[in-house]
């Protein structure tokens, strides 16, 4: 049962993963690193593989040793890693993620009172097994692990599916915005310098209680704020309006947007299916373009001041930040009608 947990803790599998857990799970990659074999069952993906440290290695080596001297007349192929102590004589059946959780319930209960790094008490209900491969994919994630390298570890199929499972650590997060919080911008491209140590302070309170998102940063409109991004009462004209501000961690964002208007304007002067009142309604204004690109040139000449190694620590700190930005475009969208089979039904 101990072994079951800390393989459960060291790989981030899920219980029943590890319960099913084959003698020779255990192989190694090219490099001659330990590798796990697993079954994913829950995707429906065999044999799946899983790079592990040397102590996991250890764990299971010593396992293997301490089954085989426990089944020696079982041939390898027909053991279990973990087998049951109930009703298995040859060693052919393992153990049930049931009889692991009961015993790790256990285990958790017959603990003294457990503490949290705020000096909290930790609910000890909440420390079941699944929780492990939570704090699996959080230690990944804290040690700058990428999200889709995270997803692989994790052997999910989606990345929305891998970011649920982790948050950015507060002190990291702390110091990405300590490095971005001087760096600023108002709609003009003109820093706060002034004011970097009070956006700071702002920048964590509005981090904590949520942040409404612009297509390319964040705006301050008291109407628009409340509405959580979607009632802008000046449609969205973000460059042109004093509540919006930016910083360098929406760099590829504001670029993007400059593509996308670029790219309609060159589509709108083309067509020949718009009168000419509605192709100059829809028609990108040459104002906001240069706006935008006037924008982009001076954050990117902040940047050009900056040594090889200050640039690669804001790098960071962007990436970090970016990783779990949620961005709302607050645009207006269209509804779709409904089938008008069985309407009646709720």
């Amino acid at each position: 049962m101990r072994a079951a947990v800390e393989l459960i803790m060291d790989t981030g599998r899920r219980p029943e993963e590890i319960a099913d857990l084959a003698f020779d799970c255990l192989t190694h990659d090219g490099d001659g690193l330990p590798v796990l074999l697993y079954d994913n069952h829950k995707a429906n993906r065999l044999a799946r593989r899983l790079p592990v440290s040397s102590t996991t290695a250890d764990l299971i080596i010593a396992q293997q040793a301490w089954v085989q001297g426990r089944f020696p007349d079982t041939p390898v192929c027909d053991l279990k890693l973990l087998p049951t102590d109930r009703r298995n004589p040859d060693g052919h059946k393992s153990l049930t993620a049931f009889s692991v959780a009961f015993h790790h319930r256990s285990w958790m209960s017959a603990m003294p009172v457990l503490h949290t790094n705020d000096g909290f008490e930790l609910d000890k209900s909440r420390a079941v097994l699944y929780a492990y491969r939570h704090a699996y994919a959080q230690r990944h994630a804290d040690a700058g692990v990428g999200i889709d390298v995270l997803r692989e570890l994790m052997d999910h199929r989606k990345l929305d599916t891998t970011s649920g499972y982790y948050q950015v650590g507060q002190q990291r997060r702390r110091d990405a915005v300590e490095k971005i919080a001087a760096m600023q911008f108002d709609r003009h491209g003109d820093r706060f310098w002034h004011q970097a140590e009070e956006l700071l302070d702002s920048e964590q309170a509005r981090r904590a209680i949520g942040e409404v998102v612009v297509p390319f940063g964040v705006c301050t409109e008291p109407s628009n704020v409340q509405a959580d991004g979607h009632a802008c009462p000046y449609r969205f004209r973000c460059v042109g309006c004093d509540h919006f501000r930016t910083d360098v961690s929406y760099l590829p964002d504001l670029n993007a947007h400059l593509a996308d208007l670029l790219r309609n304007r060159e589509k709108l002067l083309a067509t020949q299916d718009l009168d000419d009142w509605a192709r100059d309604e829809a028609l990108p204004s040459q104002t906001e373009i240069t706006r935008i690109r006037r924008l982009i040139s001076k954050v990117e000449a902040c940047l050009d001041l900056f040594t090889p190694t200050q640039r690669t620590e804001v790098e960071q700190a962007v990436t970090l930040l970016r990783r779990h930005r949620t961005v709302s475009l607050g645009m207006p969208q269209i509804r779709q009608p409904q089938p008008d089979i069985r309407l009646e039904r709720p």
